[in-house]
């Protein structure tokens, strides 16, 4: 799979030719052109042949192999250029006066033609690259373009007599190409300034000396410097300096961040007040900017449903309106007597002029990329306009515990060793056995054992059980550390007191030493402090249950589905449990609504599979494992639960959107189509109307970005 960056093209029906064009091309495996961005996603088994057939199909495209960002290319495309047009248009506006003020002087001259002249003048500076387009399509076999039958409708306007409608009319359709180009170039500004995170240079200590380069020529390990005003070019931690960093490109968080010696900063943050030297941990292409941009591109290709069905709608749509228009022109003067052909003739052009579908094919992409790009300036990354599609109809939500709904830091309250006095024994042997685990309440056990100064053996013979607990023998001892369940599929037997429940919720942690139950630890894990607005925000949005699935122990899960507010909670499950229950739920609400869709949210690694079976699944990606953000449909930038709650509330606002856009280009259209036919409509009401929907369906989109 290949990116290109497209240059002049600034037509979203041609776009849609080009990639239905290029998919039916043969050893095309697949082809998707976002007119937003401007680029061309393609996988072929000859990409040059293709290339050279798209251009066949829109001469006058060219393609460039992308290497990097698309950011550079999304600019003013084409041969747009707004200062020479308004100037052409005002000098044809004045020509046009011109023809109708003189026109009653010329007729006493005995000249009428001068008029004419005047009135031919200005449609050539109004229309000349119009017509020339039109010529273009014409030689192409393509005499039902725009630019084709906006072109024959003017001149027929002239051949019967309309001389100021003719020019008014291209002026009209002129202005309206302006304004909707701007429109539509300040929404690609937008989407520019939301990939231009990374930053084209850093400056990195060598030889003692500060050298700037490329951030792809950073190496991991290597020093950078990082100025007030700076974006952070890769994640690293701070050696040197402490201060603030902007962190809202990243996260969507507007409220500053203290950073110091070892902290953690992510590319795309930015150095408010003081200069920070940051030691690089990952290289460029892997850093978190680099992350967002490629999956904000990616998610311009990813295209809803809709938008195909309207590519699919607009090939039978003009088509349909040329042969009614056809039909009104021919049928009633030669069915019906007294029916002149001029009158129905004219009819016939009105409707030639809102015969293009444009309104709908770029409003409803660009109404797709506001959304997706005002989610990913909240933190929230979306991997293409189908997925929101799958949020906007979310019906039930189901939540991970730890680390989703929780802090997923464990700090340890208690230990309850069976034999007196053994507390600090039984935790040094149990943090040995979890030393080299990843998984939370691993971490707390041995930063506590670290805290109370105890001296931990290197563990041998590990074997760690997903969701169960970990095997291993340290310090001459065999051990087992885990779930109140792993020690008795053991053979451990346990007494009443491993049991007995906590009063605040704690998470239990067994440990077994030589085959005998040694005692617990108690463990304790806050709720996030959004955990139950992201529940309320769910509810509000139109989520019709809740549930919570999680391997811990049954007190704190039950705690938390208090908390929060959840309809239903289940405990102790292992990563292929929660498969099962997630697969029984969506088989309930297909059943309930077919259109309904369950949503997981959950981080960690043994929560992708069920991110990647939901029908969308968001990974909370702020400390979540990299293979779960791979896995997953969107990803929260954060760690706040309520922004998947906020994503879904994007979602059903951008569809919401989307649907206004189609739904009032059409009633426009087909109102002037009847308007034009009954002869209620003049011409250049027409084009006034035809423009006029296109550009307030393309400011409509752009509300989605905000």
């Amino acid at each position: 799979m290949s990116t290109y960056k497209v240059t002049n093209l600034d037509c979203p029906v041609c776009a849609a030719k080009v990639e239905e064009g290029l998919r039916k091309f043969p050893g095309v495996k697949s082809a998707s052109i976002d007119f937003a961005t401007l680029s061309l996603r393609l996988e072929a088994e000859d990409h040059e042949a293709a290339l050279a057939a798209a251009a066949r199909l829109e001469p006058g495209l060219a393609f460039e192999k992308s290497a990097g960002p698309l950011a550079p290319a999304i600019e003013e495309t084409g041969e747009y250029k707004p200062r020479r047009e308004a100037a052409l248009l005002g000098a044809a506006l004045a020509l046009a006066v011109a023809g109708w003020v003189l026109a009653p002087l010329f007729g006493r001259l005995g000249a009428p033609r001068l008029s004419l002249a005047l009135y031919l003048a200005a449609w050539v500076l109004a229309g000349w690259n119009v017509a020339l387009g039109a010529a273009r399509e014409l030689l192409r076999g393509q005499p039902l373009g725009e630019l084709f039958l906006m072109t024959v409708a003017t001149i027929g306007a002239f051949a019967l007599g309309e001389y100021e409608e003719a020019v008014g009319v291209m002026v009209f359709y002129k202005v309206g190409e302006l304004l909707q180009e701007s429109a539509t170039l300040k929404s690609r500004r937008s989407i520019r300034a939301l990939l231009a995170l990374r930053p084209d240079s850093a400056q990195v200590r060598r030889s003692g000396a500060w050298v700037r380069v490329a951030p792809e020529e950073v190496a991991v390990g290597e020093e950078v410097l990082v100025r007030p005003g700076e974006r952070v070019p890769l994640d690293g931690e701070v050696l040197e300096g402490s201060g603030s960093v902007d962190t809202a490109a990243m996260t969507g968080e507007s409220v500053p961040r203290a950073v110091g010696l070892g902290d953690a900063v992510l590319s795309g943050f930015i150095v408010r007040d003081a200069a920070l030297v940051v030691r690089a941990q990952k290289s460029a292409g892997e850093s978190s900017a680099a992350r967002i941009v490629e999956l904000v591109e990616n998610a311009a290709h990813a295209k809803a449903p809709t938008e195909r069905l309207v590519a699919r709608f607009a090939r039978y749509y003009t088509p349909a309106v040329v042969g009614l228009a056809a039909a009104v022109a021919l049928l009633p003067p030669l069915l019906f007597r007294g029916q002149g052909f001029a009158d129905w003739g004219y009819r016939a052009l009105v409707m030639l002029v809102i015969s293009c579908p444009c309104a709908l094919v770029v409003s409803v992409p660009l109404g797709y990329f506001g959304g997706l790009g005002g989610a990913a300036r909240r933190g929230i990354l979306v991997k293409g306009a189908n997925v929101l599609d799958a949020l906007a109809e979310a019906s039930v939500v189901v939540l991970d515990k730890t680390g989703t709904l929780t802090r997923g830091v464990f700090e340890l309250r208690a230990v309850e060793s069976a034999t007196p006095g053994g507390e600090d024994a039984l935790l040094a042997l149990a943090a040995s056995a979890e030393s080299r685990s990843t998984h939370p309440a691993a971490r707390a056990l041995v930063a506590a054992a670290e805290k109370r100064g105890l001296s931990l053996a290197e563990p041998e013979g590990l074997a760690e059980r997903a969701g169960k607990g970990i095997e291993a023998q340290a310090g001459g001892r065999a051990l087992l550390v885990g779930t109140a369940l792993f020690l008795a599929e053991r053979g451990v037997a346990l007494p009443p007191a491993a049991f007995r429940e906590d009063a605040s919720g704690a998470t239990m942690v067994h440990a077994a030493v030589d085959g005998a139950w040694a005692g617990r630890f108690l463990l304790g894990d806050e709720l996030r402090a959004d955990a139950a607005e992201a529940v309320r925000r769910f509810r509000a949005a139109g989520v019709r249950r809740v549930e919570i699935l999680s391997g811990d122990a049954e007190a704190p899960v039950r705690a938390a589905a208090e908390a929060v507010g959840a309809d239903w909670a289940a405990w102790e499950l292992l990563p292929e449990d929660k498969l099962r229950r997630l697969e029984a739920l969506i088989a309930e609400e297909r059943a309930r609504n077919p259109r309904g869709k369950v949503l997981f949210v959950g981080d960690g690694i043994n929560d992708a599979p069920v991110l990647a079976r939901a029908d969308c699944g968001i990974a909370m990606g702020g400390a979540g494992a990299d293979v779960a953000v791979e896995t997953a449909d969107a990803v929260l930038m954060t760690d706040e639960p309520s922004r998947a709650a906020e994503a879904v509330e994007r979602a059903k606002r951008t569809r919401t959107i989307v649907v206004q856009n189609i739904v009032g280009a059409l009633a426009v259209k087909v109102a002037f189509l009847a308007l034009g036919a009954a002869g209620e409509a003049p011409m250049w009401v027409a084009v006034i109307g035809d423009v006029g929907v296109a550009l307030a369906a393309v400011l409509n989109s752009t509300r989605a970005m905000r």
